[in-house]
């Protein structure tokens, strides 16, 4: 409760949660990895929390996240239901971080686009107790209390998503080695080079175009070095000729956006090891593309 603030009124109200927002919508987006749920999880919290009780409430910022979080958690549960139905691989929508490069968290994590597309892999529950801990640096205590489990749990769910991301990634690299890598890469794969493609993937290599069933992207994931090499190399002369590239950022790290005809049909992703890149991840649905372009400074 704020000293000399009278704690039911509609303006400190709208202050308190306007100082947790920021921290509200890197949870639910981390959760859910998406930004139009995200927003939707910000919003329901935001008319609770004028519906609440205020004069009971002793930490406001404490409170908001927890409903949040408990509301993103109830939506990452519907959301793997629709995910089973969607139009080839599913990739996280894309955030500019270039205004706040952590998204709102204590520390940047489970931020990267191949983070949060190997977090959906876990059930909700384990994903957002990853998230709380290593993003936003909560105590096991505060995490069992958000979560309503106990804290014994609350470290095993955080140590199984550290598992599971320890056992899917290599060693991570810079983010200057990242961007060198991947200008390497593109330079390759607009001429079609192939010795090159394949110096730089890794031979597990994944390619992910996620089109939603709207553009003509790959519907199934493209896998391992040789055939992902050849599939650049097929696509690259009727790609690449009447496209425009802008380096960008997205989710923290360096990005490619690709445009034809003035429009925006792609945001190149990738993820890059001591090895090599790992993925390749093409957001080319329009309804994730175009939230993103918009954010987009000029």
């Amino acid at each position: 409760m704020h000293a000399g603030a009278h704690p039911d009124t509609l303006d400190q109200a709208t202050k308190d949660f306007l100082s947790a927002r920021p921290r509200l919508f890197g949870i639910a987006y981390r959760v859910l990895g998406s930004t139009a749920e995200a927003e939707d999880v910000v919003q329901e919290t935001w008319l609770r929390w004028q519906n609440t009780d205020r004069t009971k409430v002793l930490e406001p910022a404490a409170f908001l996240t927890t409903v949040a979080t408990r509301l993103a958690i109830n939506l990452a549960q519907s959301a793997r239901v629709r995910r089973e139905s969607y139009v080839g691989p599913w990739l996280p929508e894309p955030v500019d971080t270039t205004e706040d490069p952590q998204l709102g968290a204590e520390r940047a994590e489970a931020l990267e686009m191949a983070v949060l597309l190997l977090l959906e892999k876990l059930n909700p529950v384990e994903r957002t107790a990853y998230v709380l801990r290593e993003a936003f640096d909560y105590p096991y205590g505060r995490v069992s209390e958000i979560l309503e489990t106990s804290e014994a749990n609350a470290r095993q769910l955080v140590s199984r998503a550290r598992r599971h991301l320890a056992a899917e990634r290599r060693e991570r690299v810079t983010p200057a080695a990242h961007r060198r890598l991947l200008e390497v890469f593109l330079s390759a794969a607009r001429t079609g080079d192939l010795s090159v493609l394949e110096d730089v993937l890794t031979a597990d290599v994944v390619s992910y175009s996620d089109g939603g069933g709207i553009r003509g992207a790959s519907k199934i994931p493209v896998i391992g070095r040789p055939h992902v090499s050849r599939y650049l190399v097929a696509f690259a002369p009727r790609f690449w000729p009447q496209a425009d590239i802008r380096w960008v950022e997205a989710n923290g790290l360096p990005a490619v956006l690709v445009s034809s005809g003035g429009e925006a049909v792609a945001l190149l992703s990738v993820d890059v090891s001591t090895e090599g890149i790992d993925r390749l991840m093409w957001v080319m649905n329009p309804a994730k593309l175009g939230p993103y372009v918009a954010s987009l400074r000029d």
